[in-house]
């Protein structure tokens, strides 16, 4: 690491119907609702607050809107990432909680034992982490010294991208609990790589709607 003691706040988008459908968004292109732009708008003025000096983004429209509201308080440019995009999760896109139960019984319940499945055919959480630890890497560098970056993506890819960055194993990662809707968590260089500093922080308790609970 070039840069020392910077910040990189990982900021889940706002609320979309989907989420309130407990159907799974994966990489399906699903807009904010009005509650979520309300959402992004609030957390955006409490972001704003913490100085950024960079802003990076998913390029699908829920993270995207998301980031657009921080990005017009502070005037800063948004950098989209396509690598971070939801868990593409094949068959199981479009399903409800239930319905993925339902047909995906035994998949589901791996999932949540820890093992490595392709949800519905799809990636691998591994494989996210993969395509997602390299881009806030990539953008953490380029910080100055002290620096904060925001990465505005979606619940499943930042939980990933957090046990990546932690050196945790991935069977661990699902200790890490999701994020609620446009909450955030921090990580900060430590003299031994990156700690976990808050966790789905922004809001008094809510109940996590997402891809990854």
């Amino acid at each position: 690491m070039s840069s020392r003691g910077c910040r990189v706040i990982l900021w889940r988008h706002g609320q979309t119907a989907w989420n309130l459908e407990r159907r799974f968004q994966g990489s399906t292109d699903i807009e904010l609702t009005d509650t979520g732009v309300a959402q992004a708008k609030r957390a955006a003025r409490l972001l704003a607050s913490l100085k950024p000096d960079a802003i990076v983004a998913s390029d699908l429209k829920r993270a995207a809107a998301t980031a657009g509201e921080l990005a017009a308080l502070t005037g800063l440019d948004i950098t989209y990432e396509q690598g971070l995009q939801e868990t593409y999760a094949g068959e199981w896109q479009g399903l409800t909680h239930d319905e993925i139960i339902a047909r995906f019984g035994e998949q589901y319940a791996a999932w949540k034992r820890g093992e490595a499945v392709r949800r519905g055919g799809g990636e691998l959480e591994t494989e996210v982490a993969d395509r997602a630890a390299p881009i806030v890497l990539r953008h953490a560098e380029k910080l100055p010294d002290n620096g904060t970056l925001v990465v505005v993506s979606h619940g499943g890819t930042i939980r990933t991208t957090i046990g990546r960055l932690l050196g945790l194993e991935s069977h661990h990662w699902e200790s890490l609990g999701g994020l609620s809707n446009c909450c955030w968590s921090v990580l900060g260089q430590g003299a031994r790589g990156w700690r976990l500093l808050e966790h789905n922080a922004g809001t008094l308790p809510e109940p996590v709607l997402g891809d990854d609970d």
